[in-house]
C-alpha cells in the first residue's frame, strides 16, 4: 500500500518498496465442478479463438517473445532466498528488488501470461517454462515449516509480513503479491493442465484460511485497509473448482464492508480511494454472486460498474488521476501525467465480461466500454517499438502528456505485470456463447473454431482503419447469430450472402437465427462519424473520436503548456484511415489515433468553443409512416430514428403513431441528441395502456447513471421527469401531482432554461423545479436515446402509443405548449 508522501514513481525511481498495487485476471475455471449461479453467457476456451494478422496479434507477439525471454532463475531468486535454498541469480531490479515488499508479485502474472500464451498459441515452450516454475516454487513452500513459517506459506518474503499487517504497522500490500502468485497458479491449472500447481494453491488457501479464521471480524475488517488485490475472487473461482466450503469461508473473510456497503446500497462514496484497490473488490463480489446466488453481490458490483464508467471515466476509458478517484464528473479538472493507471483499466474489462455473462441485455452498453477502454487505452498503452512489448504504467491525460514505458528487469510495476496478461488474452471475449447463440462483440480479426460443433467462423477485417468486417462460415449448423451494433454508429448494415438483414439498431445486438451452411459470410457495416465528446464538467473541453476510436493531437517534442484550441471547423480527414488535419491555437496540427501514437507528446483533449450549436427544433417526430423500422425527422435535420424490438404503427392522435408492446418495443433515437445543450424542451402526445411503475417514456442518457427520463408514474405513484450526471442519487426532479390517465391521448411536455424547468400536462403547468443545475450539456454525447425504454435493465417497457414526438434546445414557452396541445399535433 502507498506509504504518506510517497508515490509509485517516487518509490520506482528511489528503489524504494512503497506504494500501491492491482490485481490480476483470471479465466473463468472452465473445468469448475460447480456451475455458476445467474449466469446466460458463456466464454469460449483461449484454445478456441486464434488472432489473425493485425494490431492485437502484433502486439501479442511483442509479449510472447518477452516472455520467451525472461530468465526464470531470475524471477525465482527471492522465493529461493525466503526459502533458505542457494541461489546465484542476478536478482531483478524495480519492484522486484531484494529490498522491495511487494517482491514476487511478477511471478504470478508470468504464469498467468505463460499458462495464456500456450492456451492462445498451441506453443509448448510456454508450458513448458510455466511447469518449471511451479516445480521450483513447489520445493520452495515444501521448506515452509524449515524456516520457521506455517504450513503452505510462499512467497519472496518472509511470513513476518503478515505479523506486521496484522498489527497495524505499516507493509506494502502483502496480500496483494499472494494473489497475483494464487492466480497465477490457478491459471497454470485450468489453461496449461499443471496439477501440481492446484497442489501448492489448495496449500497456500489453507495457510489464508489459519491466518484469518484466528483473527476477529475487527481485526479482519482492520487489516482490509491495506491493498489486499483480489484474493477473495481467486478464492470464490477456487471453490467453484474444488467445491471445498472452506474456500468459501476464506473468501468471504475479504469482503470489505467500508467499500461495499455504500455500493450495495447504490451510493458513490469512491471520492478518495484508491482506485484500483476497489476493483478487485467489485470482481470479488460477481463472482461471490455466481457463486452463491446472493444478489447482494451482484448489485455491488453492477453499480460500482455504472459509477466508474458512467461517473469516473476518461474519454479513452480509464479512470483515476494520481491513482484514487475524485469527485464524480470530475474529468476536464482532472488532467495530469498521472491519469488512466493500466491496471485499472485491465481489471475493468475483466469486471466488465463478468457482467455481460450476468446482463446479457447490456450486452451492448457492456461491450461498448469494453471496446473503448481495449482499443484507447490498453491496446496503445504497449510501445511498439519495443519488440518486448514494454508497457506504461499511467497515460497521460494533460496537454503535452507523453507514454513511457516499462524494461526488461529494472520495473516489474503492476502494469508491468498485467500488461504481460492483457497481451497474451486478447481472444477471450471477442465471441461468447450460450447454447447455439453466438455472441459477436469485437471486430477483431481471427477465427474462431466452436468445440464440439465442426463449425468455424473466421473473422477477416482491419477494424477500426475501415468499418467493416466479415464472418465466414465454415461447417453447418443452427446458429443464432448475435452482431454487435455498437451505440455511436448510425445507419449499419448486415448482409448475409448479400442480402440485407433488417435496420439494425444502435446500442443493440442484431439476431439472425438460421441454419448456416459452409461458405456462408455475414458483412457488417458500421458507418462511423467525427464527434467532439464535451467532458461533463466543462462542456467546452472536448476530445475528439471518430466513432469509437479517440484522436490525439501530435506534438512532437513540444510540452504544452495548457490544452491548445481547436477550431471544430477546421477538422478534415486526410487519405490515411483515422488520420485528421485541423487547426488549433498552436497551429496546423494532425490527429492520429492515440492508439497509434507513440514516442511524441501529444493532446487527447481540447478547448473546443466553436462547436456547431444544435438547432432550435432539434427532431420531430410525427410517426406516419405505414410501415418499416424508421421514423423521419419533419424538421428536415436528418435525425432519423429507429423502432426496435417490434415497436410497429397504430392510429394515432392525428395520423399514425408508434404502438409499443410494454414487453421489447421501443424507438432509437441518435446519439447526442441534446448535446452541449443547456436548455431543451420535449413535447409529445401519448396514450398510456397500461400504467408501470418506472416505465419511460424517454430516457436519454448513456447508462443509469447519465440520464434524462420521463415516467407517466413512479414508484410513488406520480408522474415524473428527472435528470442525473451522477446516478440515481444525484437526481434533480420535477414530481407531477398525480400519474398520466391510461387510455386516453394526453399531451405531455417539459422545458428546462437556466435552473428552471416546468412541467405541463395538456397544455397547463402541474409542476416546476427552480433548482434544475443539471442540464444535457453536462451529460455529454449520450448513446442511449430511447422513447419507451429505461436505461436501467430491470424497468418495464413502456406500453402505449406516441405521437408527434418534439425535441428543442431552448426552452418553450407556456403559450408555445398550449398551442402545441391545442393544435392536436
Amino acid at each position: 500500500m502507498r506509504r504518506p508522501s510517497l508515490s509509485r514513481r517516487t518509490v520506482l525511481k528511489a528503489g524504494a518498496a512503497t506504494a500501491v498495487a492491482t490485481t490480476v485476471a483470471l479465466p473463468e475455471a472452465a473445468a469448475a465442478a460447480r456451475p455458476d449461479t445467474g449466469v446466460s453467457a458463456y466464454p469460449f476456451p483461449l484454445t478456441a479463438v486464434r488472432l489473425l494478422s493485425g494490431p492485437f496479434l502484433a502486439n501479442s507477439g511483442r509479449t510472447q517473445s518477452y516472455l520467451t525471454f525472461l530468465d526464470p532463475e531470475r524471477l525465482l531468486h527471492m522465493f529461493r532466498v525466503n526459502a533458505g535454498l542457494a541461489s546465484s541469480a542476478t536478482p531483478c531490479g524495480g519492484w522486484e528488488s531484494p529490498t522491495t515488499e511487494l517482491r514476487g508479485h511478477s511471478m504470478g502474472h508470468v504464469l498467468s501470461a505463460l499458462a495464456q500464451a500456450y492456451a492462445s498459441t498451441g506453443d509448448t515452450a510456454f508450458k513448458t517454462k510455466g511447469d518449471y516454475l511451479v516445480t521450483q516454487l513447489g520445493l520452495c513452500q515444501d521448506r515452509a515449516t524449515a524456516r520457521g513459517f506455517n504450513t503452505g506459506y510462499l512467497s519472496a518474503y518472509p511470513e513476518s509480513f503478515f505479523d506486521r499487517l496484522e498489527t497495524g504497522q505499516s507493509v506494502w500490500a502483502p496480500y496483494y503479491t499472494l494473489h497475483k502468485i494464487m492466480a497465477g497458479l490457478l491459471d497454470m491449472h485450468l489453461l496449461a493442465g499443471n496439477a501440481q500447481a492446484l497442489t501448492i494453491l489448495t496449500r497456500k488457501a489453507a495457510w489464508v484460511q489459519l491466518r484469518n479464521s484466528r483473527l476477529t471480524q475487527t481485526q479482519r475488517q482492520n487489516q482490509l485497509r491495506t491493498e489486499f488485490g483480489g484474493v477473495g475472487e481467486t478464492l470464490f473461482n477456487l471453490y467453484q473448482l474444488s467445491e471445498n466450503p472452506a474456500h468459501l469461508t476464506t473468501a468471504q473473510y475479504f469482503d470489505h464492508a467500508q467499500v461495499l456497503d455504500p455500493l450495495a446500497s447504490n451510493v458513490d462514496a469512491l471520492n478518495g480511494f484508491h482506485a484500483n484497490t476497489q476493483i478487485p473488490k467489485a470482481l470479488a463480489a460477481i463472482r461471490g454472486f455466481h457463486a452463491t446466488g446472493t444478489t447482494r453481490y451482484r448489485d455491488i458490483a453492477a453499480n460500482f460498474w455504472n459509477f466508474v464508467v458512467n461517473q469516473h471515466s476518461y474519454a479513452i476509458g480509464g479512470d483515476s488521476n494520481g491513482e484514487y478517484f475524485q469527485l464524480p464528473n470530475r474529468i476536464a479538472s482532472e488532467l495530469s501525467d498521472s491519469t488512466c493507471e493500466c491496471c485499472n483499466s485491465y481489471n475493468m474489462l475483466k469486471l466488465t465480461r463478468q457482467l455481460f455473462f450476468t446482463f446479457p441485455s447490456r450486452a451492448a452498453e457492456l461491450m461498448d466500454f469494453y471496446e473503448k477502454a481495449l482499443y484507447n487505452h490498453l491496446l496503445g498503452a504497449q510501445n511498439p517499438a519495443s519488440s518486448h512489448g514494454f508497457h506504461c504504467y499511467y497515460v497521460p491525460l494533460r496537454a503535452g502528456g507523453i507514454k513511457t514505458y516499462s524494461n526488461d528487469y529494472s520495473n516489474f510495476t503492476c502494469c508491468h505485470g498485467t500488461g504481460m496478461e492483457t497481451n497474451t488474452k486478447y481472444g477471450d471475449s471477442i465471441y461468447f456463447y450460450n447454447g447455439n447463440t453466438l455472441w459477436v462483440n469485437l471486430f477483431i480479426a481471427s477465427t474462431l473454431t466452436w468445440p464440439g460443433r465442426g463449425i468455424t467462423i473466421r473473422q477477416d477485417t482491419t477494424y477500426p482503419e475501415a468499418p467493416t468486417t466479415r464472418l465466414t462460415v465454415t461447417g453447418s449448423g443452427a446458429i443464432d447469430l448475435r452482431v454487435r451494433i455498437p451505440g455511436w454508429t448510425s445507419g449499419a448494415q448486415v448482409r448475409v450472402n448479400g442480402v440485407l438483414q433488417g435496420s439494425p439498431t444502435p446500442g443493440s445486438y442484431l439476431a439472425i437465427n438460421r441454419t448456416w451452411a459452409s461458405g456462408d459470410t455475414v458483412d457488417i457495416s458500421l458507418p462511423m462519424s467525427l464527434v467532439l465528446e464535451p467532458t461533463p464538467d466543462n462542456s467546452t473541453v472536448r476530445a475528439v473520436k471518430h466513432g469509437p476510436i479517440v484522436l490525439a493531437g501530435q506534438y512532437g517534442s513540444s510540452n504544452l503548456s495548457g490544452l491548445p484550441t481547436l477550431t471544430a471547423s477546421s477538422l478534415q480527414p486526410s487519405s490515411t484511415p483515422l488520420q485528421y488535419t485541423a487547426t488549433a491555437s498552436t497551429g496546423a496540427v494532425t490527429l492520429l489515433p492515440f492508439y497509434k501514437t507513440h514516442g511524441v507528446r501529444y493532446t487527447v483533449y481540447w478547448n473546443v468553443t466553436s462547436t456547431p450549436t444544435l438547432p432550435a427544433f432539434v427532431a420531430h417526430y410525427p410517426f406516419d409512416e405505414a410501415s418499416g423500422t424508421t421514423a423521419a425527422d419533419a424538421t428536415g435535420n436528418g435525425r432519423t430514428a429507429t423502432l426496435a424490438g417490434s415497436a410497429g404503427r397504430t392510429t394515432g392522435r392525428t395520423g399514425n403513431a408508434v404502438s409499443l408492446n410494454g414487453t421489447t418495443a421501443y424507438v432509437s433515437l441518435p446519439s447526442g441528441i441534446l448535446a452541449g445543450a443547456t436548455a431543451f424542451s420535449i413535447a409529445t402526445w401519448v396514450r398510456v395502456n397500461t400504467l408501470a411503475n418506472w416505465a419511460r417514456l424517454f430516457d436519454f442518457g448513456s447508462g443509469s447513471g447519465t440520464n434524462m427520463f420521463f415516467v407517466p408514474r413512479n414508484g410513488g405513484g406520480v408522474a415524473r421527469y428527472a435528470i442525473t450526471a451522477g446516478g440515481a442519487g444525484a437526481e434533480q426532479r420535477i414530481d407531477a401531482p398525480s400519474a398520466l390517465p391510461a387510455g386516453v391521448w394526453t399531451h405531455v411536455a417539459v422545458t428546462h432554461t437556466g435552473n428552471l424547468g416546468v412541467l405541463y400536462v395538456n397544455g397547463v403547468e402541474v409542476a416546476r423545479n427552480a433548482a434544475l443545475t443539471t442540464r444535457p450539456a453536462n451529460l455529454g454525447t449520450t448513446t442511449q436515446n430511447w422513447i419507451g425504454r429505461s436505461q436501467y435493465s430491470g424497468d418495464p417497457y413502456l406500453n402505449a402509443a406516441v405521437d408527434s414526438f418534439r425535441v428543442y434546445s431552448r426552452a418553450l414557452t407556456a403559450a408555445e405548449i398550449a398551442s402545441l396541445n391545442s393544435s392536436g399535433s
